[in-house]
């Protein structure tokens, strides 16, 4: 590798745009190719842009229960979805513009147009006006992402059938909303449009929403978005739509039938790993489409790497970035290796989810052949309710759940529903990627009143001394 290696990045969302800033900050000369945007699906269509109509919904929230609290406001919450895609779009704009400057104060190149690999070593990007160049590099990292799926059974118009990103910029509140799919952006839509307003009806395949997250996750979120008036319909699915000139009817696999003026097709994302010479060059990709990787990043070609997405790991936002830096760091000398069992996320639902690590299904499986009582385990649970920043702020539904090893102490996972969630699962973050114990976490002072002392009164239930629970009964 030359003292200064040139490093062509096909992509500039999340892992792309991060890699391409970490390999200038390295040394490194780096070309950015990118067919549509910076910042990619998360920024522009994505993570943004939802979490900016999501905020618009949680302040109206607030205002509806601002007279209990002793503030009084006249008249009715009304939303003017127009303006608040105005606002999301401005967001944006800004912070697109913020990733362009970036890039210009590291002197990186941004190429707008589509990369095919040609070799190990140099690439054939057309441009967005048509026309095509060459481009050589040392090394070549694949940031090419996900897209929605071509479905043949839900058939994309734009009008009455839609992506997640045309519905983020309708501009009029649809007064009914059928939902496939209950994963985490179809909770996330649920919880938006019914805040709006909206008659929103979520139908799931599986026999719960969620159903990756902890069972508790996803039960107290069905019961929040019931709460919200949202129909939640589980273990069946459409077997055939019929579209008329107003409304969209979805016939289910039950018998039962679900009429909506539009339709949010939420089932999963394709892998963008077509179309881009993998064949040509010999890069392996699993069933789905998937670049294989190594713990480095690097794929069955010495020299190309992949990240995000593409790679068919979790698809977050930041996991990307995080694989970003590692095959940037790779490729600069640095040892380095990605490391996936300290991952946080969280889903922007009202309220939101924090989690970290295993399910208690996951870890009971873990340690099914364990002898000890309760499966090896030690779970520890508390409630929203009984913290007192939670009372003063009238956030008070939710919990946080620590999931410990019975024999080590060891955190295997941390769920936390309710204000802020996103944010305080950290915490917990840090304390599995230190390798603290449940004990520690328990001892270690918070301050109060503070939403994050739930942490630690989980922490301390699952070492039966928790301060603010009902004395557990003996026999």
């Amino acid at each position: 590798m030359p003292a200064q290696p040139h490093i062509a990045i096909l992509g500039a969302g999340p892992g792309g745009y991060v890699a391409a800033i970490r390999a200038a900050q390295l040394g490194a000369r780096v070309s950015v190719v990118e067919a549509q945007a910076l910042g990619g699906v998360c920024l522009n269509w994505g993570c943004i842009p939802s979490k900016a109509l999501l905020a618009v919904v949680e302040l109206g929230d607030k205002v509806k229960k601002a007279a209990a609290m002793g503030l009084h406001v006249n008249g009715p919450v009304t939303y003017d979805l127009s303006q608040m895609v105005a606002r999301k779009n401005q967001m944006v704009t800004g912070l697109v513009k913020g990733i362009a400057t970036l890039f210009k104060a590291w002197d990186i190149e941004y190429v707008e147009g589509r990369g095919v690999l040609q070799d190990r070593h140099r690439l054939r990007v057309i441009l967005k006006d048509g026309a095509e160049q060459s481009m050589s590099a040392d090394a070549i990292i694949i940031a090419t992402g996900s897209s929605w799926p071509d479905l043949p059974q839900f058939p994309i118009d734009g009008r009455q059938i839609l992506t997640s990103q045309q519905l983020l910029d309708l501009t009029a509140i649809p007064r009914r909303l059928l939902i496939i799919g209950g994963g985490v952006e179809g909770c996330e839509f649920g919880a938006l449009y019914s805040g709006l307003g909206t008659e929103v009806t979520i139908v799931e395949l599986m026999d719960r929403i969620l159903p990756l997250e902890d069972a508790d996750v996803s039960s107290t979120m069905s019961r929040e978005l019931k709460k919200r008036n949202v129909t939640v319909i589980t273990g069946t699915t459409v077997e055939r739509l019929n579209r008329q000139e107003r409304t969209v009817s979805a016939h289910l696999k039950d018998g039962a039938t679900v009429e909506a003026e539009v339709l949010l097709v939420s089932v999963g994302r394709g892998l963008n790993s077509r179309e881009i010479g993998l064949e040509a060059v010999g890069v392996q990709t699993g069933r789905r489409g998937e670049i294989l990787v190594n713990a480095q990043m690097e794929t069955s070609v010495s020299g190309i790497y992949a990240i995000g997405d593409v790679t068919g790991k979790a698809m977050l936002a930041h996991m990307a970035s995080a694989q970003g830096k590692v095959a940037v760091e790779h490729i600069m000398g640095h040892p380095t290796a990605m490391q996936y069992d300290v991952v946080p996320a969280g889903i922007f639902t009202l309220p939101e989810i924090g989690r970290v690590g295993l399910t208690e299904a996951q870890a009971r499986e873990r340690t099914e052949k364990d002898d000890a009582p309760n499966g090896g385990l030690k779970i520890g649970r508390f409630r929203y309710m009984a913290l007192g920043k939670a009372q003063a702020a009238g956030d008070t539904t939710g919990f946080c759940k620590v999931i410990a090893d019975a024999h080590s102490g060891k955190i295997l996972g941390v769920h936390i529903v309710g204000a802020h969630a996103a944010d305080l699962i950290h915490e917990a973050a840090l304390a599995m990627q230190l390798g603290a114990t449940v004990s520690q976490v328990a001892n270690m002072i918070h301050a109060h009143p503070t939403l994050a002392e739930g942490l630690m009164e989980a922490a301390e239930d699952a070492e039966d001394k928790a301060i603010h629970h009902v004395k557990k009964q003996v026999g």
